[in-house]
C-alpha cells in the first residue's frame, strides 16, 4: 500500500475499492498461490455443497412421497420409513462434514490474505511459504471470534423470528400487518449488515492484535465508528454479489439438470460461478483488512510499521505470542 497510514482515512467508499484492487494487482503472485492453495478449495466446497444437497433432499422428499402413498403399519411403510431415517442421518451427516472443511478452510483463508495485507502495508519481504508457516499459529484465535459472532447471530435472529412471529400473530389479518412486516424486515437486513461487519473486522483484530473473542468483537465496534455507513455499503454490495452467484449456482446448474439447461453449458456456468466466487472471496478478505487499516488512521491509532513489521515476524518463531494492542496500537497522532 503505497499511502501514508494518514492518508488512509480519507478513503471513501471507491478509495476502499480502489486501494484493495491495488494490493491484489503490485502482489497477484502471493495472492495467486493463496487463492490456488486456499480459496479455491474453499469456494468448490460452498458449490459442491449445494448440488449435494439438493441431491440428497430430492432423495429425501421422494422417499417421504411414496411413504405418504404406503398404508400404514405395512411392512413396505416400514422399509420407506427406515430408509427416511437414513438419509435424514446421512444428510445430517454430511453437513456437519462440510461446515467443519468450510469453516476450517475459511479460518486458514482470512489468516493468510490478512497477514499478507499487513505484511504489505509494513514492507516485509514476503513469500508464501511464510504465510503458509504464520497461518495454522493464528486460526484457534480466530475460530474463538468466529464461534462468538456465531453465537451472537443465531440469537439475533432467533429474537427476530419470535418478533415477527408475534407481529403475524397479534397483528394477522390486519391493514397494518404488511407494512410492519416489510419495516421489520428492512430493519432485520440492516442488523444483520451490521453484524456482518463487525464479524468481518473483528477477524482481522483478531489476527493483528491481542484481542479475540469479545473483546475483537468490541473493539470492531469502536473501529467502524465514523466509518459505519461506507463499511456497510461495502459490505453489503460483497452479500449481494455472494447471493447473487448462489443464486445463479442454483438456476443454473443445480436446478439445471432436469433438462432446462443442457448439460455443457450447466459445466460451464459451473466453473464461471466457481471463478466469479473465487474471486470474491479474495477480493472480500483483502478489502476487510483494508477496511481496518482506514478505521485505525480515522480514529488516529498510529499503527508504527517498524512496530507491526517486528511482532508479524513472531508468528514465525517456534512459540507464538499474541500481539499486544500497545505494539500495534501507538501514541494517537493529530492532523
Amino acid at each position: 500500500m503505497d499511502r501514508e497510514q494518514e492518508e488512509m482515512q480519507f478513503l471513501g467508499l471507491f478509495g476502499i475499492y480502489k486501494e484493495s484492487c491495488k494490493v491484489i494487482y503490485s502482489y497477484w503472485k502471493i495472492f495467486a498461490k493463496i487463492t490456488l492453495c486456499l480459496i479455491l478449495p474453499l469456494s468448490f466446497i460452498y458449490l459442491a455443497h449445494i448440488e449435494v444437497s439438493n441431491l440428497l433432499l430430492s432423495k429425501i422428499m421422494f422417499t417421504e412421497l411414496r411413504r405418504d402413498f404406503t398404508p400404514v403399519g405395512t411392512s413396505r411403510y416400514h422399509r420407506l420409513s427406515d430408509l427416511l431415517s437414513k438419509e435424514w442421518t446421512y444428510f445430517i451427516l454430511f453437513k456437519v462434514v462440510y461446515f467443519t472443511f468450510y469453516l476450517i478452510l475459511s479460518l486458514l483463508s482470512t489468516s493468510a490474505v490478512v497477514y499478507t495485507v499487513a505484511c504489505i502495508f509494513t514492507g516485509r519481504d514476503l513469500t508464501f511459504r511464510k504465510v503458509m508457516t504464520v497461518v495454522p499459529k493464528v486460526w484457534k484465535r480466530l475460530m474463538i471470534t468466529f464461534l462468538c459472532i456465531f453465537i451472537a447471530t443465531v440469537a439475533y435472529s432467533m429474537v427476530a423470528t419470535l418478533v415477527f412471529v408475534s407481529i403475524d400473530y397479534f397483528l394477522g389479518g390486519t391493514a397494518a400487518t404488511v407494512p410492519l412486516l416489510i419495516i421489520f424486515l428492512i430493519l432485520y437486513t440492516v442488523g444483520f449488515i451490521y453484524l456482518s461487519v463487525v464479524w468481518y473486522l473483528a477477524c482481522v483484530v483478531s489476527v493483528l492484535e491481542e484481542s479475540y473473542g469479545l473483546k475483537a468483537m468490541m473493539k470492531s465496534r469502536q473501529l467502524i465508528r465514523g466509518k459505519l455507513i461506507i463499511a456497510m455499503v461495502i459490505f453489503f454490495m460483497l452479500i449481494l454479489s455472494f447471493l447473487l452467484v448462489q443464486y445463479a449456482f442454483q438456476m443454473l446448474v443445480v436446478y439445471g439438470r432436469w433438462g432446462l439447461v443442457p448439460m455443457v453449458d450447466r459445466v460451464s456456468y459451473a466453473i464461471l460461478c466457481f471463478l466469479v466466487l473465487s474471486m470474491l472471496n479474495l477480493f472480500g478478505l483483502v478489502i476487510q483488512t483494508v477496511i481496518y487499516f482506514v478505521c485505525k488512521s480515522y480514529h488516529h491509532e498510529n499503527i508504527d510499521k517498524m512496530e507491526l513489521s517486528n511482532h508479524l515476524e513472531v508468528y514465525l518463531l517456534a512459540e507464538y505470542v499474541p500481539l499486544k494492542g500497545k505494539d500495534v496500537q501507538l501514541e494517537e497522532y493529530r492532523v
